[in-house]
């Protein structure tokens, strides 16, 4: 029996995933080149793996030498649920309150792909879930799930741009989706309410200023430059997600349960964070994303949020 678009869409929607486009699996040479030009221009900071593997990047054939198609899914993550911006508390980023997609879409992967070979043993793949040397957003818009916002993040139409992709990298022809054209149009509410300045042009950030990179990926301490402009964020940041005139009208909570906050993560007390060892910090974040950042680096981001509001408050002193 042969694998259809049909047949591929009503698997993968009945496992969970909430979007799913097919594209072919050709050169990525423009997005290549966008991505050298932002290496050069050193916007990558200290994460030194973008800098590898950039022909696997260009040509997915280099991981799977049968390739034909990409299969690019998507995983809603928006919960409703706000913050409380309580005093002394750290914010974190709307992904890593619950679950770690990482390992729900990878158990949803596998369970899609080994459907597909049971349907036909001939079908091969590759997947994966923002891990690998695969550009995931390139291939979400080549496959018509969004396009790229000036947040350089993906944005539907009928989801915002709160969800997770996941690509499969496969030897069969599909018929190839429709690309979706840009909708951002004249808007820069991402770029005015960065309070970091880190979209330092359209579809382009600096990670160096960008506070999830800082708060997440960072393995140094974060320059004194930034203070008092995290806007209280302890991991990660959702500021320009959170501005988007598509997230404010067309976000839809997701069906699954695993993304809603767990043990109290949406904020955490920074005074908490301060005192936790690492026991206690495995504990809390034993399933979430904020293990990412090591107990070390929490403690850190803490620090520099308290820093921020002691020199706020000394600067109201000293004006008294």
């Amino acid at each position: 029996m042969k694998i259809t678009n049909e047949l591929v869409v009503e698997k993968a929607k009945k496992i969970g995933f909430d979007l799913v486009g097919f594209a072919h699996a050709g050169e990525l040479q423009e997005e290549t080149n966008r991505l050298e030009q932002w290496l050069r221009k050193k916007y990558q900071a200290g994460m030194r793996y973008m800098e590898r593997n950039i022909d696997k990047r260009k040509d997915v054939s280099l991981i799977l030498p049968e390739a034909k198609s990409v299969i690019s899914l998507a995983v809603n993550y928006y919960t409703n649920h706000s913050y409380s911006n309580q005093k002394g508390k750290g914010k974190v980023s709307r992904y890593a309150w619950g679950k770690d997609y990482h390992f729900l879409i990878w158990e949803m992967l596998e369970k899609l792909e080994t459907e597909l070979r049971k349907i036909d043993s001939s079908f091969k793949s590759k997947s994966y879930v923002d891990t690998g040397p695969v550009m995931d957003k390139a291939w979400a818009v080549k496959a018509g799930l969004g396009w790229m916002g000036k947040h350089t993040n993906i944005i539907n139409r009928n989801y915002g741009s709160w969800f997770f992709i996941a690509s499969i990298i496969t030897n069969y022809e599909f018929g190839y989706s429709t690309t979706i054209p840009d909708f951002c149009g004249s808007c820069t509410a991402c770029i005015d309410a960065c309070p970091t300045d880190a979209i330092v042009s359209e579809y382009v950030v600096d990670s160096n200023k960008c506070i999830s990179y800082l708060t997440i990926e960072n393995k140094n301490d974060i320059p004194d430059d930034f203070i008092g402009k995290f806007d209280g964020w302890l991991f990660g940041c959702d500021i320009c997600q959170d501005v988007c005139p598509w997230n404010k009208k067309f976000s839809v909570v997701s069906h699954f349960p695993e993304f809603n906050p767990i043990n109290n993560n949406k904020e955490i007390d920074l005074n908490e964070v301060l005192n936790m060892d690492t026991k206690q910090f495995k504990q809390k974040f034993s399933e979430s994303p904020v293990l990412r950042t090591k107990l070390k680096g929490l403690k850190r981001n803490a620090e520099f949020l308290l820093k921020g509001k002691s020199d706020a408050a000394d600067n109201i002193e000293q004006s008294n």
